[in-house]
């Protein structure tokens, strides 16, 4: 079944119903003339038909277009289904969704102050304006999940040269995979191997800016050939200390030669970085508190600060 546009809805007040217009002009700020454009995350909101039909039973009448505040009526897609990051290609327009849901206007929404209740907050998704042009009804939409990219990369003289196996490094992928899995992202995850030399680390992860995560196992310590820190730390344009301090308190208080451990946690471009020792418990015991904090801080790096 297509994707496509029912109905295009504008609204020139906050809380009030949208009408149903022949088209709609999508710019930097949103939808022209419509009361939520702005210079926000919010621009542009969107709801399927799907959801229509559910609350029409509610209802108890046919639910209009544009009632429930949305700018894009929908069908063949479950929204809400939907994740941040995603996008939609409609005619010559890019939207990116930054929302999924939304907290209810209650008494000050037209629809809950009629039946007492109201789809959009949770089934409702919102987007940026990324590309724009003009949307009308009948119009396809090309659904575009976000497939999110991670570089793993080992650094091991011995491993490099096959002197044994990485084992550090597979359980990376596997951790993220898991991860990503769990909040049903798509990722695809290259892992590499190198000797603990400083040029080729530089080299490999210059190379591997475009991903969304790069990770690197080995050469946190302070042995002579202990690399990966003195690299990657300078590369940072911003340092996020607080994941490594407590990663260090917290298991260095039981063991405290997990104190040893220099690594470091960052920015580069658009890459979250992160070093890692080359064990597999304490690769297991670093990704456990670093999963906690890729959501967000994936988010964040986008300009979406969504709690």
């Amino acid at each position: 079944m297509d994707i496509k546009v029912i109905s295009v809805n504008i609204s020139e007040q906050k809380g009030t119903i949208k009408v149903p217009v022949a088209k709609i002009e999508l710019n930097a700020n949103g939808v022209e003339g419509d009361a939520h454009a702005g210079k926000w995350h919010r621009q542009v909101s969107l709801l399927g038909t799907e959801s229509f039909r559910k609350f029409e039973v509610q209802a108890k009448r046919t639910i209009n277009y544009g009632e429930f505040a949305e700018n894009i009526t929908t069908e063949g897609i479950i929204l809400y289904e939907t994740h941040p990051l995603d996008r939609f290609v409609i005619g010559d327009t890019l939207l990116e969704v930054t929302q999924i849901g939304k907290k209810c206007h209650g008494d000050s929404c037209a629809i809950y102050r009629e039946v007492g209740n109201c789809v959009m907050p949770k089934e409702g998704i919102f987007c940026r304006v990324l590309k724009p042009g003009t949307v009308k009804a009948g119009d396809v939409i090309q659904y575009l999940p976000r497939i999110f990219k991670v570089k793993v990369i080992t650094l091991s003289d011995r491993a490099s040269s096959g002197e044994y196996e990485d084992r550090s490094g597979p359980r990376v992928v596997q951790l993220i995979e898991e991860f990503f899995e769990a909040n049903k992202w798509i990722v695809e995850v290259e892992r590499v191997v190198i000797p603990d030399e400083a040029d080729e680390l530089r080299e490999t992860v210059n190379a591997a800016l475009e991903s969304d995560i790069i990770i690197t196992t080995g050469g946190t310590g302070i042995g002579p050939r202990d690399i990966t820190v003195d690299v990657i730390k300078p590369m940072l344009q911003k340092e996020i200390p607080g994941i490594m301090e407590l990663i260090r308190i917290k298991y260095g208080t039981e063991k405290p030669n997990a104190l040893i451990s220099r690594g470091v946690a960052g920015v580069i471009g658009g890459s979250l970085a992160y070093t890692l020792p080359g064990s597999v418990r304490a690769v297991e015991e670093y990704m456990a508190e670093i999963t906690k904090t890729i959501r967000h801080s994936i988010f964040m790096l986008n300009g979406l600060d969504l709690h």
